[in-house]
């Protein structure tokens, strides 16, 4: 558990509403919003995706990309008062991957800022494991590294979500 503020982790299946989820959490937040955006814009789908996010969260978000140095990007943005959403962490580690570096480094460094950056930190993943097994080593490594992830990152939280169809359930629940 962190003591510098709640840590939320909200996981589901593409599409599943994960991300409207986590936006929603901060409704009514009066202190600043962060959006930490991990996403890049290969193709014109993509660049779509991102637009739809961007404009659902509105303009009273500060918005900081980050490919590769979420650890970074999260220190960059804490403070006590602020509501950093991290969008999405499974985008990230496939960053992290294809740039041929240590995910299971990567992930304990984010780990290690989680514990220490202050602030309401929600982070979106998806939940890649519950599919056949992939055909190729590279998305068997990657569905791999998620699951890690996922699992490291769900052991930090106060709170973990599984959204499925728009709708969430508590798997750990806060304690504040």
């Amino acid at each position: 558990m962190r003591e510098t503020g709640k840590c939320t982790l909200v996981l589901g299946g593409a599409r599943s509403g994960k991300s409207a989820y986590a936006e929603q959490l901060a409704k009514g937040w009066t202190g600043p919003r962060v959006y930490i955006a991990t996403a890049q814009a290969h193709d014109e789908e993509m660049a779509a995706r991102i637009k739809t996010h961007r404009e659902r969260r509105g303009s009273d978000w500060e918005t900081i990309g980050s490919v590769l140095d979420l650890p970074g990007a999260l220190r960059e943005a804490g403070g006590q008062e602020k509501f950093i959403l991290i969008d999405c962490l499974t985008l990230w580690l496939t960053n992290v991957l294809l740039a041929e570096e240590d995910c299971e480094l990567a992930v304990s460094e984010l780990l290690e800022v989680l514990s220490d950056v202050s602030g309401t930190i929600v982070l979106v993943s998806n939940e890649v494991g519950d599919g056949i097994v992939p055909g190729n080593e590279l998305a068997r490594r990657f569905r791999d590294a998620a699951g890690d992830a996922n699992r490291r990152v769900a052991q930090l939280a106060d709170e973990v979500v599984l959204v499925t169809a728009g709708l969430p359930l508590v798997l750990k629940p806060s304690t504040s």
